[in-house]
């Protein structure tokens, strides 16, 4: 099978371990097994001496009770029979590619977006068709194209809320809106939603799961719950077919999730508000410091995100991003990704969901390089 490379994780494993300012990651601010204690209030003692005394096996094979009970609380209308623990959220959208698609299938995939949404179908064999999200619309999918690329035979729509890179945020009525032009030529709606609840205001976010009865969520405890380390996501929908593709294409490629990777994610989710909180306040308190810093930069703009950890900011020198990242990377020390790795020419993707310390730091270091170009006369576009 032939797949495109990943642009944007190669570029973050060439870079991302010798960062001296680090806000090109994605997470929110990520916690130590002793601060998830800690943010929680859990008995950190027991803890570790019940699952000392655990066997080692497989476990639950369709994942632990009380930590899908606990990714139930996260949407309105899931019951525990609907979720289907996952390696990462990455590993939820392969499995949902690879258990519902076929060569010759119409995938519909916004962009910008996380490349698995139009690659991986794409290396299937699948026909996939781009829906451009513009600036000028807010990074919001024009309904009108999404209806005539939407033709009869359709099998799924990819869709990303909130957005990656630009932190745009569908609406309830504009997932509805998706849910009826999908409905109209019965295709699967999968939707990313990783950042899902990490908004700049007090409001839910809706979850296309809950929203139609062909929407697939995926999610996971990296992002929003600041613990990437557990490597684990999940799938949640109501459509029982797709629950029972994807656990019989589960048994040849993952069979269980670890044993302790659900049982310290139990522990977060039973305590989901405390991490919630930590984490909302972050987000909201870094975008405040990062819009400041792009209102006083000449060379800089972008639309403001409303949700999420990232913002697409574009850029006015003639220099492609890559080039400009990297070379920025090596003369600053902060490190950003490329808006090409998102096929967004002249842009690089900021993550500003890090520690707050280092999101100043980088920001600085960011301006003292747009000095420095401007001393030696880089051209402008």
């Amino acid at each position: 099978m032939k797949i495109r490379p990943f642009q944007v994780e190669e570029w973050m494993n060439a870079y991302e371990t010798g960062a001296r300012y680090n806000i090109a990651e994605t997470c929110v601010d990520s916690v130590s097994l002793d601060e998830l204690f800690e943010l929680t209030g859990e008995d950190k003692t027991k803890f570790w001496q019940d699952f000392g005394a655990k066997r080692l096996t497989y476990g639950y094979i369709e994942g632990n009770p009380s930590f899908k009970a606990g990714v139930c609380r996260l949407y309105r209308t899931i019951g525990p029979e609907e979720v289907i623990p996952t390696h990462g959220a990455s590993g939820a959208n392969h499995h949902v590619f690879y258990s519902l698609l076929e060569p010759g299938d119409r995938v519909i995939s916004i962009m910008p977006t996380y490349q698995q949404l139009y690659s991986i179908p794409e290396s299937y064999g699948a026909q996939v068709s781009a829906l451009h999200l513009a600036e000028e619309n807010g990074y919001l999918p024009d309904l009108a194209a999404l209806k005539r690329l939407a033709v009869p035979g359709t099998r799924m729509i990819c869709i990303n809320n909130p957005n990656n890179p630009t932190g745009a945020l569908m609406s309830r009525d504009m997932l509805l809106d998706i849910v009826e032009i999908a409905r109209s030529v019965d295709a699967y709606v999968l939707c990313d939603e990783v950042y899902r609840h990490l908004t700049q205001r007090d409001e839910w976010c809706e979850s296309i799961a809950d929203l139609y009865e062909k929407g697939i969520s995926v999610s996971s405890m990296s992002k929003v719950f600041s613990l990437a380390g557990l490597r684990l996501g999940w799938i949640a929908t109501h459509d029982a077919g797709v629950i029972r593709a994807c656990l019989s294409h589960r048994d040849y490629n993952l069979v269980s999730c670890g044993l302790f990777d659900e049982a310290l994610a139990d522990i977060a989710l039973r305590h989901s508000d405390r991490l919630l909180d930590r984490n909302r306040a972050l987000v909201r308190g870094n975008l405040a410091i990062l819009d400041r810093w792009v209102r006083s930069e000449p060379h800089v703009h972008y639309h403001k995100p409303q949700a999420g950890t990232t913002a697409l900011v574009y850029y006015d020198f003639d220099l492609p991003s890559y080039a400009f990242c990297e070379r920025m990377y090596r003369e600053s020390g902060a490190f950003v990704t490329p808006g090409d790795c998102f096929e967004e020419p002249y842009s690089m993707r900021i993550g500003y969901a890090g520690d707050t310390q280092e999101l100043e730091d980088g920001l600085a270091a960011m301006s003292a390089f747009f000095k420095a170009l401007d001393r030696e006369g880089c051209a402008l576009r």
